[in-house]
């Protein structure tokens, strides 16, 4: 197999591309030559507020509580980002923060390490899955009700320096310390990549994040030589991340000078059309994509692409509708401002982002709820296209902008299995509670299982499973009741058994088992056995000054 791990030749020149979710990264800010009668006014109210309020104000204060408000009246994506959360919301997207190496659950007020990322600091330091973490650096945290968030901070840092821990664990009677040297953890994008037949890879990818293409690359990479020459793209739930990284893999699917994406704003110089260099290294696999609802922004210009295209088949159900492109602007107190500054278009030219007017944000938020409750979710005929705003595919199928992506192959909610029984133990996060304990109490024995086929070989047979889960639903408030028990086993006897996969050998684990009965995962694969997202469409190209134009784009 050649060499395939290489960026486009062309992105070090794009130097404004940015977050899916809309960011343009870097540092930007407009000088203002005068102010306008309303920009005056406002100077007006601060100083009449400093000087004469009848007590004194920290008027900065005062403005950083205003900001926020004052963005609301624009988009409902333009934000402002005080400096002390900055990092924070930088930190998954960058790919990696310093920090001690593990996941964890608060159990029963108590820290949990469900999950010691390997060759991270805590595996170094001796940690193991099932310790309870009990202090931090001398201080109490179990039973105290430290919310996660807290933790959080408590536990990252900066590189190099170190936190005290104390830990109960089941082999010892005695508070285990361990002193843990923070380091660089990475912040993984895809969450699973396997082989889900003999010639179909699937790959769940999450967010696009700054390390997401080398993970989708490499994934791609190894399902190949596991002799995947298809694959299924999931994309469902993933809000988005940087543009780049969406380009980046578009091009490895596409021939040379096909149009990925196109940026339009208020500056006509600073407006991109980007088409693939032609290197990508899986023209001529099989393609299905999922989505849904909550798939936007970067998952949907990846989408886009290869529907406008004419070279993926896209199943699930309509996309979130997110077109519009933020610039992140770092201010002088290191704050930062996320403001809308152009609109993306897919290649058959539509924009898809959904209706909504300047400063209404939360009929904006309501918009995927009144779907649901007007039943799009469910039948396909309940959805209500624009269909003034339509456009073609390449091989001249219509699309329609103005309100998300609309899958080729729509798959409704499934609600086979869902019963008041069901809604009531997952809403008290009793399902979750009962596969953590019952990983806890046999983690010994499910770890050293050599495949996920041998770990669920090793679980109670699924009645006595389904048996103990009502007794633990019971004893915790949630009665049995037969009759809606029934109706849902399969769905709770399949949720414990990847919830149990999940907690002893590792997240992927998780999807290969939902994945069995994930009824938009099986229609994806029922597509490709079909052989309708085998072979892609023939791309008519352009002449060769524009293709020569198409493989080096400019941004001033």
């Amino acid at each position: 197999m050649k060499r395939i791990n290489r960026p486009l030749a062309w992105l070090p020149l794009i130097i404004s591309v940015s977050l899916a979710a809309g960011i343009v990264v870097g540092v930007f800010f407009n000088s203002r030559f005068y102010l306008s009668p309303g920009q005056k006014k406002l100077a007006d109210i601060l100083s009449l507020i400093s000087n004469d309020y009848v007590d004194p104000v920290d008027v900065d204060s005062l403005i950083e509580l205003t900001l926020p408000d004052l963005l609301a009246n624009l988009d409902p994506h333009s934000n402002y980002i005080p400096a002390e959360d900055l990092k924070a919301v930088n930190d998954e997207l960058e790919g990696s923060f310093s920090g001690i190496g593990i996941s964890f659950t608060m159990f029963t007020d108590t820290i949990t390490v469900n999950e010691v990322i390997p060759g991270g600091p805590s595996e170094k330091a001796g940690l193991f899955p099932g310790d309870r973490i009990v202090t931090i650096n001398d201080s109490v945290v179990a039973g105290m009700g430290i919310p996660n968030t807290e933790i959080v901070k408590r536990l990252r840092g900066d590189k190099g320096s170190v936190v005290k821990l104390g830990v109960r664990r089941s082999t010892s009677k005695k508070l285990l310390n361990f002193e843990v040297t923070r380091g660089d953890i990475p912040v993984n994008s895809v969450d699973a990549a396997y082989m889900i037949d003999s010639i179909t890879g699937y790959i769940k990818v999450n967010k696009f994040g700054r390390t997401t293409y080398d993970e989708f690359l490499s994934s791609l990479a190894r399902l190949t030589g596991k002799g995947a020459t298809q694959f299924v793209v999931d994309l469902r739930g993933n809000g988005g991340g940087y543009l780049e990284m969406a380009i980046m893999m578009a091009n490895e699917f596409l021939p040379v000078s096909a149009p990925i994406v196109e940026t339009r704003g208020r500056h006509y110089s600073e407006n991109t059309a980007i088409a693939s260099d032609g290197n990508g290294s899986f023209q001529n696999a099989g393609l299905v994509v999922l989505l849904d609802e909550y798939s936007a922004s970067a998952s949907e210009i990846f989408a886009g692409a290869m529907q406008d295209n004419d070279r993926a088949l896209i199943v699930g159900r309509r996309s979130f509708g997110k077109g519009l492109v933020q610039r992140q602007v770092t201010l002088p107190d290191s704050s930062a401002l996320r403001l809308t500054v152009q609109r993306y278009y897919t290649p058959s030219g539509r924009c898809i982002q959904k209706d909504y007017r300047l400063g209404e944000r939360s009929a904006y938020e309501q918009e995927i709820l009144n779907r649901y409750e007007h039943g799009e979710f469910f039948a396909s005929d309940s959805i209500h296209l624009n269909t003034d705003l339509e456009f073609h595919t390449i091989g001249g199928r219509k699309v329609y902008g103005g309100g998300g992506i609309m899958p080729d192959v729509f798959v409704p909610n499934d609600t086979v299995g869902i019963s008041s029984y069901y809604i009531n133990v997952l809403n008290a996060g009793l399902l979750q509670k009962f596969a953590f304990q019952f990983a806890d109490r046999n983690r010994d024995a499910l770890t050293k299982a050599k495949s996920l086929d041998a770990m669920l070989r090793l679980l109670p047979p699924d009645d006595e499973l389904l048996g103990q889960f009502v007794s633990f639903a019971s004893s915790n408030g949630i009665p049995a009741r037969w009759y809606y028990i029934n109706i849902s086993q399969r769905l709770i006897v399949n949720y414990l058994k990847a919830l149990i996969a999940s907690d002893t050998l590792g997240r992927e684990t998780y999807y290969q088992v939902v994945n069995t009965d994930d009824t938009t995962v099986q229609r994806a694969l029922r597509e490709l056995r079909e052989g309708h997202a085998i072979v892609p469409v023939m791309m008519q190209m352009p002449d060769a000054a524009t293709a020569s134009e198409a493989e080096e784009p400019q941004i001033n």
